[in-house]
């Protein structure tokens, strides 16, 4: 099984994000929209719901009038596949390439690849200027910009809030934070501010390894779990702190394919 986790450049609109989310049918486990980051993550399964909710995307949304705190490079900004139960990484980077050849041929959305051998980040930097789109047209496409595609195996995005709307005190945070299992960035949101994490590696750091090392230097307001965390990962976590640190059995990849009437085997 294959788990794909899109990032939509929309979290303002919730009808719209419904509608669109709605084409992921039984598929779809989780929506989660912020709308100051103007931002979705959608995590479904499978291969055919990434390509009905990109579609539907491109058709409803138009980059050139987005705002939103959040980097991104297109309206559907990141597409990621991510091997569950039996699935390995060769099938989901097969995945992500069908997707690519698709996208572009159907769509006519280029598509930029990431993973091991270039981090999102870089593609966020260097599309169209330091390195051509790996699938689809030359040029961006004109209101839905461009998609960053990969396989990668189960991450955490996790946003920690702080009390003291201090910018530079978030961006230090993030920046001592980032390492080989943290991408971290500080970013104002509204009139707060936030370190927001992808923890890549969240069986060695996982959410209480990151609110502790963010409470020894600020004092945080509230924790944020963005889409879905794999069981094992929870069951790291006391569960006396699953509160504060927003985390639950019901967040859990396992209990959302479970409640969908899928399994891993």
């Amino acid at each position: 099984m294959l788990e794909c986790v899109i990032n939509i450049s929309e979290g303002s609109r919730p009808a719209l994000v419904e509608s669109v989310a709605a084409t992921a049918g039984d598929s779809l486990l989780d929506v989660h929209s912020d709308r100051d980051h103007n931002r979705s993550v959608l995590t479904m399964v499978g291969e055919e719901s990434p390509r009905a909710v990109t579609r539907a995307a491109v058709e409803q949304f138009d980059l050139g009038a987005h705002d939103g705190v959040h980097p991104r490079i297109g309206i559907v900004d990141v597409v990621p596949f991510v091997p569950l139960g039996h699935a390995t990484m060769a099938d989901a980077d097969a995945a992500a390439d069908r997707f690519g050849r698709w996208a572009g041929s159907e769509l006519g959305l280029p598509g930029f690849r990431y993973g091991a051998e270039r981090a999102l980040p870089a593609v966020r930097r260097g599309a169209f200027v330091e390195f051509a789109p790996d699938w689809g047209p030359s040029e961006p496409h004109p209101t839905a910009g461009a998609v960053a595609i990969g396989a990668r195996p189960l991450l955490v995005a996790y946003n920690l809030w702080l009390a003291a709307a201090d910018l530079e005190l978030s961006r230090g945070i993030a920046r001592d934070l980032r390492g080989p299992t943290v991408r971290a960035l500080g970013l104002a949101v509204g009139d707060q501010v936030q370190v927001s994490m992808n923890l890549i590696d969240p069986m060695a750091v996982g959410p209480g390894d990151v609110y502790d090392l963010v409470a020894a230097r600020a004092e945080i307001a509230r924790a944020e779990l963005v889409g879905l965390i794999p069981r094992a990962v929870l069951e790291r976590c006391a569960p006396e702190r699953w509160v504060q640190l927003d985390v639950g059995e019901t967040r859990t990849i396992e209990c959302r394919l479970d409640a969908a009437g899928l399994t891993l085997d």
